[in-house]
Protein backbone atom coordinates (compact mmCIF):
# COMPACT_ATOMS: atom_id res chain seq x y z
CA UNK A 1 0.00 0.00 0.00
CA UNK A 2 1.26 3.59 -0.66
CA UNK A 3 0.94 5.76 2.34
CA UNK A 4 0.00 9.39 3.25
CA UNK A 5 1.40 10.65 6.59
CA UNK A 6 0.33 14.23 7.15
CA UNK A 7 2.65 16.52 9.50
CA UNK A 8 6.14 17.49 10.15
CA UNK A 9 7.36 16.66 13.56
CA UNK A 10 8.69 14.27 15.42
CA UNK A 11 5.33 12.33 15.84
CA UNK A 12 5.42 11.95 11.92
CA UNK A 13 9.24 10.69 12.10
CA UNK A 14 8.08 8.21 14.24
CA UNK A 15 5.29 7.21 12.74
CA UNK A 16 7.25 6.38 9.35
CA UNK A 17 9.63 4.67 11.60
CA UNK A 18 7.41 2.03 12.59
CA UNK A 19 5.85 1.92 9.43
CA UNK A 20 8.63 1.29 7.05
CA UNK A 21 9.06 -1.89 9.07
CA UNK A 22 5.42 -2.90 7.43
CA UNK A 23 5.66 -5.42 4.93
CA UNK A 24 2.04 -4.20 3.67
CA UNK A 25 3.75 -1.12 2.44
CA UNK A 26 4.61 -0.17 -0.64
CA UNK A 27 5.84 3.47 -0.56
CA UNK A 28 5.38 6.37 2.06
CA UNK A 29 4.66 9.97 2.03
CA UNK A 30 4.89 12.85 4.36
CA UNK A 31 3.43 16.13 3.69
CA UNK A 32 5.33 17.94 4.71
CA UNK A 33 7.87 16.02 6.59
CA UNK A 34 10.95 17.53 7.75
CA UNK A 35 14.85 17.17 6.94
CA UNK A 36 15.47 14.44 9.24
CA UNK A 37 12.46 12.40 7.97
CA UNK A 38 13.75 12.82 3.99
CA UNK A 39 15.44 9.46 3.15
CA UNK A 40 13.13 6.96 4.80
CA UNK A 41 10.21 8.97 3.09
CA UNK A 42 9.43 10.75 0.56
CA UNK A 43 8.91 14.38 1.82
CA UNK A 44 6.18 16.19 0.35
CA UNK A 45 6.06 19.79 -0.02
CA UNK A 46 1.83 20.36 0.81
CA UNK A 47 1.02 22.30 3.89
CA UNK A 48 -0.76 20.12 6.71
CA UNK A 49 -3.73 22.39 6.36
CA UNK A 50 -3.55 22.56 3.07
CA UNK A 51 -6.69 20.11 2.54
CA UNK A 52 -7.33 20.58 -1.40
CA UNK A 53 -3.91 19.67 -2.22
CA UNK A 54 -3.50 16.91 0.05
CA UNK A 55 -6.55 15.44 -1.42
CA UNK A 56 -5.33 15.64 -4.97
CA UNK A 57 -2.14 14.33 -4.21
CA UNK A 58 -3.31 11.61 -2.73
CA UNK A 59 -5.62 10.91 -5.52
CA UNK A 60 -3.01 11.50 -7.77
CA UNK A 61 -0.38 9.26 -6.58
CA UNK A 62 -2.74 6.61 -5.73
CA UNK A 63 -2.42 6.98 -1.44
CA UNK A 64 -4.26 3.64 -0.17
CA UNK A 65 -3.96 4.89 3.28
CA UNK A 66 -3.44 8.40 5.10
CA UNK A 67 -2.57 8.81 8.55
CA UNK A 68 -2.74 12.44 9.79
CA UNK A 69 -0.23 13.43 13.03
CA UNK A 70 -0.92 16.99 14.32
CA UNK A 71 -4.33 18.41 15.53
CA UNK A 72 -4.72 21.36 13.04
CA UNK A 73 -5.94 19.42 10.34
CA UNK A 74 -8.39 17.47 12.19
CA UNK A 75 -9.56 21.04 13.57
CA UNK A 76 -9.92 22.19 9.87
CA UNK A 77 -11.95 18.74 8.57
CA UNK A 78 -8.77 16.58 6.89
CA UNK A 79 -11.01 13.66 7.36
CA UNK A 80 -14.50 14.83 6.52
CA UNK A 81 -12.82 15.74 2.62
CA UNK A 82 -10.80 12.70 2.55
CA UNK A 83 -13.94 10.56 3.08
CA UNK A 84 -16.04 12.60 0.89
CA UNK A 85 -13.66 12.05 -1.62
CA UNK A 86 -13.41 7.78 -1.15
CA UNK A 87 -10.15 8.26 0.51
CA UNK A 88 -8.99 5.97 3.32
CA UNK A 89 -7.80 7.72 6.35
CA UNK A 90 -7.08 6.70 10.04
CA UNK A 91 -8.12 10.36 11.96
CA UNK A 92 -11.10 11.62 13.85
CA UNK A 93 -13.99 13.83 11.65
CA UNK A 94 -13.97 17.75 12.61
CA UNK A 95 -17.20 16.94 14.30
CA UNK A 96 -15.07 14.33 16.47
CA UNK A 97 -11.87 15.82 16.64
CA UNK A 98 -13.92 18.84 18.23
CA UNK A 99 -13.39 17.32 21.61
CA UNK A 100 -9.50 18.50 21.23
CA UNK A 101 -10.04 21.40 19.38
CA UNK A 102 -12.42 23.20 22.27
CA UNK A 103 -11.47 22.91 25.81
CA UNK A 104 -14.86 24.15 26.85
CA UNK A 105 -16.95 21.55 24.87
CA UNK A 106 -14.79 18.81 25.75
CA UNK A 107 -15.43 19.72 29.62
CA UNK A 108 -19.43 19.48 29.37
CA UNK A 109 -18.88 16.72 27.04
CA UNK A 110 -17.31 15.26 30.61
CA UNK A 111 -20.02 16.38 32.73
CA UNK A 112 -22.70 14.87 30.37
CA UNK A 113 -20.86 11.40 30.49
CA UNK A 114 -19.83 11.23 34.31
CA UNK A 115 -16.03 11.29 32.92
CA UNK A 116 -13.64 12.05 35.90
CA UNK A 117 -11.94 15.69 35.69
CA UNK A 118 -11.24 18.81 37.69
CA UNK A 119 -14.18 21.47 38.85
CA UNK A 120 -14.38 23.92 35.99
CA UNK A 121 -15.80 27.65 34.73
CA UNK A 122 -15.54 28.91 31.19
CA UNK A 123 -15.22 32.49 30.41
CA UNK A 124 -15.26 35.10 27.77
CA UNK A 125 -15.76 37.83 29.89
CA UNK A 126 -12.26 38.86 31.59
CA UNK A 127 -13.89 40.60 35.08
CA UNK A 128 -15.85 37.75 35.43
CA UNK A 129 -13.20 35.57 35.22
CA UNK A 130 -11.34 37.52 37.52
CA UNK A 131 -14.04 37.50 40.44
CA UNK A 132 -13.51 33.52 40.23
CA UNK A 133 -10.18 33.35 40.35
CA UNK A 134 -9.99 36.20 43.67
CA UNK A 135 -12.76 33.71 44.98
CA UNK A 136 -11.19 30.33 44.43
CA UNK A 137 -7.61 31.42 44.46
CA UNK A 138 -4.92 29.65 43.56
CA UNK A 139 -3.22 27.08 42.96
CA UNK A 140 -5.30 27.17 40.06
CA UNK A 141 -5.24 26.41 36.15
CA UNK A 142 -6.40 28.79 32.84
CA UNK A 143 -6.75 27.04 29.49
CA UNK A 144 -7.12 28.87 26.34
CA UNK A 145 -10.19 26.82 24.98
CA UNK A 146 -8.40 26.54 21.36
CA UNK A 147 -5.56 24.97 20.00
CA UNK A 148 -2.41 26.37 21.11
CA UNK A 149 0.78 23.99 20.01
CA UNK A 150 0.42 22.55 23.92
CA UNK A 151 1.48 26.20 24.95
CA UNK A 152 -2.67 27.80 26.27
CA UNK A 153 -2.02 26.11 29.60
CA UNK A 154 -0.88 28.01 32.52
CA UNK A 155 -0.14 26.23 36.19
CA UNK A 156 -0.87 29.41 37.95
CA UNK A 157 0.71 28.75 41.63
CA UNK A 158 -0.70 32.96 42.65
CA UNK A 159 -3.41 34.12 42.26
CA UNK A 160 -1.38 37.08 40.53
CA UNK A 161 -0.29 34.46 38.02
CA UNK A 162 -3.64 33.76 37.46
CA UNK A 163 -4.56 37.29 36.81
CA UNK A 164 -1.91 37.84 34.29
CA UNK A 165 -2.70 34.16 32.54
CA UNK A 166 -6.20 36.08 31.95
CA UNK A 167 -5.23 39.23 30.74
CA UNK A 168 -2.56 37.86 28.21
CA UNK A 169 -5.47 35.02 26.42
CA UNK A 170 -8.89 37.43 27.09
CA UNK A 171 -6.92 41.05 26.25
CA UNK A 172 -3.76 40.62 25.07
CA UNK A 173 -4.96 37.76 22.42
CA UNK A 174 -1.66 35.82 22.73
CA UNK A 175 -3.35 32.97 20.86
CA UNK A 176 -5.56 34.92 19.09
CA UNK A 177 -9.07 32.85 19.11
CA UNK A 178 -7.86 30.12 20.50
CA UNK A 179 -7.73 32.03 24.08
CA UNK A 180 -10.87 34.36 23.34
CA UNK A 181 -12.60 31.48 25.26
CA UNK A 182 -11.06 30.50 28.68
CA UNK A 183 -11.63 27.79 30.81
CA UNK A 184 -10.91 27.94 34.53
CA UNK A 185 -10.27 24.53 36.32
CA UNK A 186 -9.13 23.32 39.27
CA UNK A 187 -5.71 22.59 40.52
CA UNK A 188 -4.95 19.03 40.26
CA UNK A 189 -2.13 17.88 42.75
CA UNK A 190 -0.77 13.88 41.44
CA UNK A 191 1.42 12.52 39.29
CA UNK A 192 0.47 12.28 35.40
CA UNK A 193 0.32 10.11 32.35
CA UNK A 194 -0.95 9.70 29.19
CA UNK A 195 -2.84 6.87 27.72
CA UNK A 196 -3.37 6.61 24.03
CA UNK A 197 -5.66 4.40 22.22
CA UNK A 198 -7.23 3.29 18.97
CA UNK A 199 -10.50 3.82 18.22
CA UNK A 200 -13.04 2.71 16.18
CA UNK A 201 -16.94 3.75 17.32
CA UNK A 202 -17.36 1.77 20.97
CA UNK A 203 -14.41 -0.20 20.03
CA UNK A 204 -11.23 0.72 22.08
CA UNK A 205 -8.07 -0.95 22.14
CA UNK A 206 -5.61 0.54 24.30
CA UNK A 207 -1.78 1.20 24.26
CA UNK A 208 0.82 1.27 26.87
CA UNK A 209 0.67 4.16 29.23
CA UNK A 210 3.77 7.30 29.20
CA UNK A 211 4.21 10.14 30.81
CA UNK A 212 5.77 13.49 29.42
CA UNK A 213 7.99 16.11 30.85
CA UNK A 214 6.35 19.65 29.98
CA UNK A 215 8.48 22.39 31.65
CA UNK A 216 10.82 23.48 29.36
CA UNK A 217 14.18 22.74 32.61
CA UNK A 218 14.88 20.44 35.02
CA UNK A 219 13.44 19.93 38.07
CA UNK A 220 9.61 20.90 36.13
CA UNK A 221 11.08 24.67 35.98
CA UNK A 222 10.63 27.03 33.26
CA UNK A 223 7.32 27.76 30.67
CA UNK A 224 5.09 25.05 29.43
CA UNK A 225 6.26 23.31 26.02
CA UNK A 226 5.07 21.14 23.66
CA UNK A 227 7.04 17.87 25.71
CA UNK A 228 10.78 18.02 26.55
CA UNK A 229 10.67 14.49 26.92
CA UNK A 230 8.59 11.12 27.71
CA UNK A 231 8.89 7.78 28.56
CA UNK A 232 6.37 4.13 28.72
CA UNK A 233 5.44 2.45 30.07
CA UNK A 234 4.78 4.23 33.72
CA UNK A 235 6.07 1.71 35.95
CA UNK A 236 3.32 2.95 39.22
CA UNK A 237 0.02 2.37 37.01
CA UNK A 238 -1.33 -0.64 37.63
CA UNK A 239 -3.63 -3.06 35.98
CA UNK A 240 -5.98 -1.76 38.45
CA UNK A 241 -5.59 2.20 37.78
CA UNK A 242 -5.14 0.74 34.00
CA UNK A 243 -8.78 -0.55 34.10
CA UNK A 244 -10.55 2.37 35.85
CA UNK A 245 -9.35 4.12 33.28
CA UNK A 246 -9.77 1.95 29.98
CA UNK A 247 -13.73 1.79 31.39
CA UNK A 248 -14.57 5.58 32.79
CA UNK A 249 -12.59 7.11 30.75
CA UNK A 250 -11.31 5.77 27.23
CA UNK A 251 -14.68 3.61 26.72
CA UNK A 252 -17.00 6.29 28.40
CA UNK A 253 -15.38 8.84 25.97
CA UNK A 254 -15.69 6.91 22.95
CA UNK A 255 -19.63 5.55 23.54
CA UNK A 256 -20.50 9.66 24.34
CA UNK A 257 -19.20 10.32 21.00
CA UNK A 258 -21.10 7.99 19.43
CA UNK A 259 -24.46 8.49 21.40
CA UNK A 260 -23.69 12.11 20.85
CA UNK A 261 -23.27 12.04 16.59
CA UNK A 262 -19.48 12.26 16.81
CA UNK A 263 -18.35 8.90 15.98
CA UNK A 264 -14.74 9.18 16.65
CA UNK A 265 -12.02 6.79 14.50
CA UNK A 266 -8.70 7.37 15.32
CA UNK A 267 -6.61 7.96 18.12
CA UNK A 268 -7.84 8.84 21.23
CA UNK A 269 -5.41 10.52 24.00
CA UNK A 270 -6.56 10.85 27.48
CA UNK A 271 -4.27 13.31 29.49
CA UNK A 272 -4.55 11.57 33.11
CA UNK A 273 -3.62 13.27 36.83
CA UNK A 274 -3.97 10.35 39.69
CA UNK A 275 -5.42 12.75 42.52
CA UNK A 276 -6.27 10.91 45.55
CA UNK A 277 -9.76 10.91 44.49
CA UNK A 278 -8.40 8.00 41.84
CA UNK A 279 -7.42 9.09 38.19
CA UNK A 280 -9.08 11.92 36.41
CA UNK A 281 -8.83 13.44 32.85
CA UNK A 282 -6.14 16.80 32.41
CA UNK A 283 -7.00 16.96 28.53
CA UNK A 284 -8.09 15.19 25.70
CA UNK A 285 -6.50 15.04 22.62
CA UNK A 286 -7.77 13.37 18.94
CA UNK A 287 -4.19 12.63 18.04
CA UNK A 288 -0.65 10.68 18.81
CA UNK A 289 0.50 12.77 21.61
CA UNK A 290 3.84 14.18 20.96
CA UNK A 291 6.61 13.26 22.30
CA UNK A 292 4.65 10.44 23.82
CA UNK A 293 4.38 8.69 20.50
CA UNK A 294 8.17 8.24 20.45
CA UNK A 295 8.31 6.04 22.69
CA UNK A 296 5.16 4.41 22.75
CA UNK A 297 5.28 3.05 19.36
CA UNK A 298 9.22 1.03 19.85
CA UNK A 299 7.30 -0.75 22.11
CA UNK A 300 4.59 -1.69 19.67
CA UNK A 301 5.78 -5.55 18.26
CA UNK A 302 2.35 -5.09 15.97
CA UNK A 303 2.55 -4.29 12.11
CA UNK A 304 1.39 -0.52 12.76
CA UNK A 305 -0.48 -0.11 9.52
CA UNK A 306 -2.27 -3.56 10.23
CA UNK A 307 -3.60 -2.39 13.74
CA UNK A 308 -5.45 0.50 12.17
CA UNK A 309 -6.92 -1.16 9.05
CA UNK A 310 -7.65 -3.86 11.25
CA UNK A 311 -9.45 -1.37 13.56
CA UNK A 312 -11.00 0.65 10.92
CA UNK A 313 -12.52 -2.83 10.03
CA UNK A 314 -13.82 -3.68 13.43
CA UNK A 315 -11.31 -6.42 14.11
CA UNK A 316 -9.48 -6.69 17.34
CA UNK A 317 -5.82 -5.91 16.94
CA UNK A 318 -4.78 -8.15 19.06
CA UNK A 319 -1.70 -5.79 20.41
CA UNK A 320 1.25 -6.77 21.65
CA UNK A 321 4.31 -5.20 23.39
CA UNK A 322 7.69 -5.55 24.17
CA UNK A 323 8.32 -6.05 27.88
CA UNK A 324 10.99 -2.76 27.91
CA UNK A 325 10.66 0.40 28.98
CA UNK A 326 11.75 3.17 26.13
CA UNK A 327 13.04 6.80 27.12
CA UNK A 328 13.11 9.94 24.63
CA UNK A 329 15.00 13.32 25.52
CA UNK A 330 14.41 15.98 23.24
CA UNK A 331 16.65 18.46 22.03
CA UNK A 332 15.26 22.18 21.92
CA UNK A 333 16.60 25.19 20.28
CA UNK A 334 17.44 28.15 23.08
CA UNK A 335 14.49 30.21 23.52
CA UNK A 336 12.02 27.71 22.84
CA UNK A 337 9.14 27.83 23.80
CA UNK A 338 9.30 31.48 22.41
CA UNK A 339 8.44 32.29 19.16
CA UNK A 340 11.67 33.66 18.39
CA UNK A 341 14.11 30.31 19.19
CA UNK A 342 17.22 30.24 16.80
CA UNK A 343 16.74 28.11 13.66
CA UNK A 344 19.30 27.29 10.80
CA UNK A 345 21.96 26.03 13.22
CA UNK A 346 24.04 23.21 12.19
CA UNK A 347 22.64 19.92 13.89
CA UNK A 348 25.75 18.06 15.89
CA UNK A 349 25.08 14.14 14.96
CA UNK A 350 23.53 11.46 17.21
CA UNK A 351 24.68 8.15 16.71
CA UNK A 352 21.67 5.86 16.06
CA UNK A 353 22.38 2.23 16.20
CA UNK A 354 21.49 -0.52 18.74
CA UNK A 355 22.15 1.52 21.58
CA UNK A 356 19.78 4.28 20.49
CA UNK A 357 17.42 6.12 18.14
CA UNK A 358 17.45 9.61 16.76
CA UNK A 359 14.02 11.06 16.22
CA UNK A 360 14.00 14.05 13.79
CA UNK A 361 11.57 16.88 14.28
CA UNK A 362 12.29 20.73 13.66
CA UNK A 363 14.77 20.42 10.82
CA UNK A 364 15.86 21.12 7.16
CA UNK A 365 18.07 19.91 4.70
CA UNK A 366 20.18 22.74 3.66
CA UNK A 367 23.96 22.27 1.65
CA UNK A 368 25.42 22.69 4.87
CA UNK A 369 23.85 19.35 6.35
CA UNK A 370 20.78 19.25 8.60
CA UNK A 371 20.26 22.03 10.43
CA UNK A 372 17.43 23.42 12.98
CA UNK A 373 13.86 24.77 11.86
CA UNK A 374 11.97 25.03 14.58
CA UNK A 375 11.77 24.43 18.73
CA UNK A 376 12.12 20.94 19.04
CA UNK A 377 14.76 19.91 17.26
CA UNK A 378 15.00 15.62 17.37
CA UNK A 379 14.64 13.18 20.52
CA UNK A 380 16.88 10.75 21.26
CA UNK A 381 15.38 7.51 22.77
CA UNK A 382 16.71 4.11 23.83
CA UNK A 383 14.96 0.55 24.94
CA UNK A 384 16.16 -1.44 27.71
CA UNK A 385 15.04 -3.89 30.27
CA UNK A 386 14.34 -1.29 32.74
CA UNK A 387 13.47 2.46 32.95
CA UNK A 388 16.92 2.82 34.74
CA UNK A 389 18.64 1.01 32.02
CA UNK A 390 16.64 2.69 28.82
CA UNK A 391 17.38 6.36 30.32
CA UNK A 392 21.02 5.48 30.84
CA UNK A 393 21.28 4.03 27.32
CA UNK A 394 19.61 7.36 25.83
CA UNK A 395 21.58 9.87 28.11
CA UNK A 396 24.91 8.10 27.05
CA UNK A 397 24.38 9.53 23.18
CA UNK A 398 24.74 12.89 25.00
CA UNK A 399 28.28 12.41 26.23
CA UNK A 400 30.11 13.01 23.25
CA UNK A 401 27.17 16.41 22.17
CA UNK A 402 29.15 19.63 22.44
CA UNK A 403 28.29 22.26 25.05
CA UNK A 404 26.51 23.96 22.63
CA UNK A 405 25.06 27.71 22.98
CA UNK A 406 22.20 26.96 20.47
CA UNK A 407 20.98 23.95 21.76
CA UNK A 408 19.68 22.49 25.36
CA UNK A 409 18.02 19.90 26.91
CA UNK A 410 16.83 18.46 30.24
CA UNK A 411 19.03 16.38 31.83
CA UNK A 412 16.36 14.57 34.10
CA UNK A 413 13.93 12.69 32.08
CA UNK A 414 13.40 9.66 33.26
CA UNK A 415 14.45 9.86 36.09
CA UNK A 416 11.96 11.73 38.37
Amino acid sequence: MNVLVVGRGGREHSLVMKLVESERVNKIYVAPGNGGIDGQAVCVNIAETNTKALVQFAKENKIDFTIVGPEMPLAKGITNYFQEEGLAIFAPTKEAALLEESKSFAKSFMKRHNVPTADYETFTNVEEARLYIEEKGAPIVVKADGLAAGKGVVVAQTKQEALQALDDMLVSKIFSEAGSTVVVEEFLDGEEFSLMAFVHENQVYPMVTARDYKRAFDNDEGPNTGGMGAYAPVPEITEEILTYTMKEVLQKTADGMQSEGRSFTGILYAGMIMTPNGPKVIEFNTRFGDPETQVVLPLLKNDLLQVMLDVKAGIDPRLEWHDESCVGVVLASKGYPAQSCEKNIRIPDFASGSQSFTVYAGTKKTDQGLVSDGGRVLLVGAKDSSLKQATEKAYHSFTSFPSHADFFYRKDIGLN
